[in-house]
């Protein structure tokens, strides 16, 4: 069946840039088609990414809170892991969230298109399916088709038991023996998941540095936390992979390690990479940048004027909360507002346990760009809370400038980073100075007012550890 259909916008994608984009456009009163290749709304982040990741995670978390629990005498039965149930559990909350997002669209009046989308010219698209055949003429469009894992060539990748983070988030099996590949937030999200479930997990990166976008000290306290559940090993590399029928047998080299290992899974995470490839970009002469991301200006906008892009396919850093607000700026535009992207600084946060997070500028980037900056870190064993809830490995660490002493940086070490990255997010954003945030009369006992207590170190008045400006500050 052949279908000629018209739209003020479509939406490419219905992963959290696409839906959010497309359902902006709806409450600014634009007719809207949203086509998603798959049959599932929420894209890699709902379906295969982000929330299954944290619910596994949140598992982790209960097995290891619970056997630590042990040492305030309270004690738990080594853990039963049913597969299935933590499937069904896992599939439940995806659900959940993908009928929601329907009944949101739907009330919104957008048509969704189910198919493999290309682009014919700037204002037609192509739309397949199994059964149908769509014509899409619009005024705008907007692509935020997500990314795909990086492959390594030279692995058997058709081996099954090779995975990619999808494969790895099915929870197909739990791997006696668990090699990951690579050191990034996925890889270590992973290890934190499987280590807990009962794999002994290998973690290695071609880097020498972990981490290369936090400071030395913040990595030196996770790898300090991580207390022997995993292995990472640095400046390694993966000489070859031989599947056997009893494993896969993998040859490295690294600093730290040279040996020939048996692994039952191995996890490639070693990078993502923009979901543009069928598209027909080149056709209407859409243009790349030289990591073959799509290039766009602080308005969303590509250049064809009418075309815009968000999301993973836009380049680093590929997070959802980037593609959402940046979801909004795009349908904004297109309505006709005089709106841009211009984020002083975007969060990240690694939902390890313990969660690392950082924003803004860490050490290196005030060092090149030529701040003259004071750090100012307060260190968990110190905090009430931290103490009572048994997480004391931990720290918190703001950068300051010290011309006029704004906060322009932050990162957290310990329990519920994530969330507390937030204030210094916004603390950031509003340009706000020492006293703004030491001043400001934080809960206690809470982590939060480690934020607080940081920045009273800075200042100078401090009463929760020796105060080393006293005889400076009055």
């Amino acid at each position: 069946m052949h279908q000629n259909i018209q739209a003020e916008v479509v939406v490419l994608g219905s992963g959290p840039a696409g839906y959010s984009a497309a359902f902006r456009c709806a409450d600014l009163g634009l007719d809207t088609i949203l086509i998603e290749r798959y049959k599932k709304l929420g894209g890699v982040c709902l379906n295969v990414g982000c929330i299954p990741s944290k619910s596994l995670l949140h598992i982790a978390k209960v097995i290891k809170d619970a056997d630590e629990l042990s040492q305030a005498g309270v004690f738990f039965g080594k853990p039963s892991i049913d597969i299935k149930k933590i499937q069904d559990w896992k599939n439940h909350i995806i659900s959940k969230l993908t009928d929601g997002l329907y009944n949101i669209s739907n009330k919104r009046n957008i048509r969704f298109i189910q198919g493999k989308a290309h682009f014919e010219s700037d204002a037609n698209i192509i739309v397949e399916n199994n059964h149908s055949k769509f014509n899409i003429s619009f005024q705008n469009a907007i692509i935020a088709t997500g990314s795909n894992p990086i492959k390594i060539p030279s692995f058997p990748v058709e081996d099954n038991r090779i995975w990619d983070s999808t494969d790895a988030l099915s929870l197909k099996n739990i791997p006696n023996r668990f090699l990951i590949v690579g050191g990034g937030i996925i890889g270590l999200e992973m290890a934190t998941i499987y280590s807990a479930l009962g794999s002994t997990v290998d973690i290695v990166d071609r880097f020498n540095v972990f981490l290369p976008l936090i400071d030395q000290d913040v990595s030196e306290m996770y790898i300090k936390s991580i207390n022997k559940r995993f292995n990472i090993f640095l400046n390694t590399h993966i000489k070859n992979v031989k599947p056997k029928e009893n494993g896969l047998i993998v040859s490295m080299e690294g600093d730290h390690i040279h040996d020939t290992i048996c692994y039952n899974n191995i996890l490639v995470a070693i990078g993502r990479i923009p979901n543009i490839k069928h598209l027909g970009l080149d056709k209407i002469g859409i243009k790349l940048n030289d990591t073959g991301f799509i290039n766009v200006d602080n308005q969303l906008r590509t250049n064809i004027s009418n075309i815009y892009a968000i999301g993973d396919v836009t380049g680093f850093p590929m997070l959802a909360h980037k593609a959402i607000h940046e979801s909004h700026i795009a349908a904004e535009v297109i309505s006709g507002k005089n709106h841009y992207f211009e984020p002083k600084v975007i969060p990240s946060v690694a939902y390890t346990d313990p969660e690392i997070a950082w924003v803004g500028l860490n050490e290196k980037d005030a060092i090149k760009s030529g701040i003259d900056y004071e750090v100012a870190i307060f260190p968990w064993q110190a905090s009430g809370r931290a103490n009572a809830s048994n997480c004391t490995i931990g720290m918190t660490k703001l950068i300051f400038n010290k011309q006029n002493n704004q906060i322009i940086g932050g990162s957290i070490v310990g329990q519920n980073a994530g969330e507390l990255i937030n204030e210094i997010t916004l603390a950031i954003e509003m340009g706000c100075d020492t006293e703004d945030l030491s001043l400001t009369i934080h809960a206690h006992p809470t982590l939060s007012e480690s934020i607080c207590l940081a920045s009273q170190i800075f200042q100078g008045t401090v009463t929760d550890l020796l105060n080393s400006k006293k005889n400076v500050i009055g």
